[in-house]
């Protein structure tokens, strides 16, 4: 098992994948990392997004949405600690788009006593979870 790594994506709620891997994409701070087996040490945040894994030995890929979080990278480990998480198979669209409108309201509404910055990433949270539905979709 030398070309692979080991990925636990975890949540506050639940362990949402553990297995080994070929390769892992996910949206950090400056960017979209990969990470291969051997990856130099790292720590980052990252952003709300998909999570692709490509798991040892399977043709199809692992997604997890994640609202935000943190990763490590050790050479033999992945771990995404994240905020909120959502296996790909999970996700609702109907429930992404409520909350996308919902927040769009919330920031056009400028008489209301709300948290423009926790409106933004409430709207950037529904924005990144409809594209990463989108990007399963294509996958399929």
């Amino acid at each position: 098992m030398a070309n692979t790594i080991h990925v636990d994506v975890v949540s506050a709620e639940e362990q949402i994948f553990s297995g080994e891997a070929e390769f892992v994409a996910l949206p950090g701070e400056a960017g979209e990392l990969g990470i291969y087996p051997q990856h130099t040490p790292l720590i980052t945040r990252i952003r709300p997004g998909a999570v692709r894994i490509k798991t040892a030995g399977q043709a199809e890929d692992e997604f997890v949405f994640v609202a935000g979080g943190l990763l490590e990278v050790q050479p033999n480990a992945v771990t995404v600690l994240a905020d909120t998480a959502i296996r790909g198979a999970d996700l609702d669209e109907a429930k992404a788009s409520e909350a996308k409108r919902l927040a769009e309201e919330a920031l056009s509404n400028r008489e209301s006593k709300i948290d423009y910055a926790k409106a933004q990433a409430e709207l950037a949270a529904a924005m990144a979870q409809l594209a990463a539905i989108q990007k399963l979709r294509q996958k399929r």
